[in-house]
């Protein structure tokens, strides 16, 4: 059974929790490149997989997020493409295979680190290539669907759309909405609907994931919903925000905030429902929880969001928010190629 007969006989699905943050407790180092794990220290990969579906996940994502061949070159790793993202998606389908249900295996590719022509230099040509090399790999290694995610521009949502559908799987795709209300390039929620519809491959889901926490998806989701009230809508919040504790990053949110989330998030339209940075086994089995004794509500109204899960942006209560700064845009770009770990969930 696969992804839309799943979506046939299930009004929601979950997906799993956090990649990088979880995989700190378990001894990654801070800038250290996790898709090496998967042949390094599989072990350690599996047991996050094994305990995210043990938590109820439906949905587990591969540990490939940087697995393109312009992030794995932060670490002399480009040439190994394949080998770590069939071993990634290899590692996830042991784990999903090993139960009693169905469990889908979702090849996560994350975005090159580079800025676009024509602001950059990177080609849409040139990150099709990589994004498409990256997802042969992953079905090779038994994937399920592409789970494109934490996208800012669209010209990388077009490479990455392009790329993923010459596997000729099912393509979700989710961008981090996460400067006054839209990403880093300046997309709103309405505007990303209206992108995806007019993609050569449309994503038969679209979403957001990541951003600054879960008020803002909620507002985030309300938004696409709103432009297009026909779509397969994903939600993948923060588990709260992040703050610095003791040298650490550690976030906020609790299991009661996430059943919060869930079920706000669920009113707001979206079907398939998981968490990203700082969202352990033990706020997936909470939400789970949650989701399975829910009924489907009204949709949330902004107040009703801020008041369970924190502030939203001016965007979000449908005021002008601040001109987005273009060259702290530039700037923060350079940084996502100098790090191999800023939007690892």
């Amino acid at each position: 059974m696969g992804f839309f007969q799943l979506l046939e006989e299930r009004d929601w699905l979950l997906a799993d929790g956090a990649t990088g943050t979880n995989y700190f407790k378990r001894g990654l180092g801070s800038g250290d490149p996790p898709e090496l794990w998967n042949v390094d220290h599989p072990d350690r990969v599996r047991d996050l997989h094994r305990e995210f579906i043990e938590a109820g996940a439906d949905i587990v994502l591969t540990n490939s997020f940087g697995g393109n061949a312009y992030r794995l070159m932060l670490h002399n790793a480009q040439d190994r493409v394949f080998e770590l993202n069939h071993a990634a998606a290899q590692n996830a389908r042991a784990e999903a295979d090993a139960v009693d249900r169905e469990v889908l295996v979702a090849g996560s590719l994350g975005p090159t680190g580079e800025i676009f022509a024509p602001v950059g230099t990177l080609t849409i040509e040139e990150g099709r290539e990589a994004f498409a090399r990256q997802a042969e790999a992953l079905k090779a290694g038994g994937a399920d669907l592409l789970w494109i995610e934490t996208i800012s521009g669209p010209e990388e949502l077009q490479a990455a759309t392009e790329g993923a559908a010459e596997t000729g799987l099912p393509v979700v795709t989710t961008m981090s909405f996460d400067t006054n209300g839209c990403t880093m390039m300046g997309v709103t929620p309405e505007g990303f609907a209206g992108l995806t519809a007019n993609l050569a491959h449309p994503p038969a889901a679209i979403g957001a994931n990541c951003g600054t926490g879960a008020a803002e998806l909620v507002a985030t989701v309300l938004g696409i919903t709103s432009a297009d009230p026909n779509a397969l809508v994903v939600a993948k919040a923060n588990c709260g925000v992040p703050e610095f504790v003791d040298g650490e990053i550690v976030y906020s949110g609790t299991p009661n905030l996430m059943q919060d989330y869930v079920r706000l998030v669920r009113n707001a339209g979206a079907r398939v429902i998981g968490g990203c940075c700082g969202t352990t086994p033990e706020h997936l089995k909470a939400m789970r929880q949650a989701l399975e004794a829910h009924t489907l509500g009204t949709r949330p109204e902004i107040a009703e969001i801020e008041a369970l899960l924190g502030d939203v942006s001016a965007l979000a209560k449908g005021e002008a928010p601040a001109a987005p700064d273009a060259g702290s845009s530039r700037r923060r770009g350079r940084s996502r190629r100098r790090t191999s770990e800023p939007e690892i969930a």
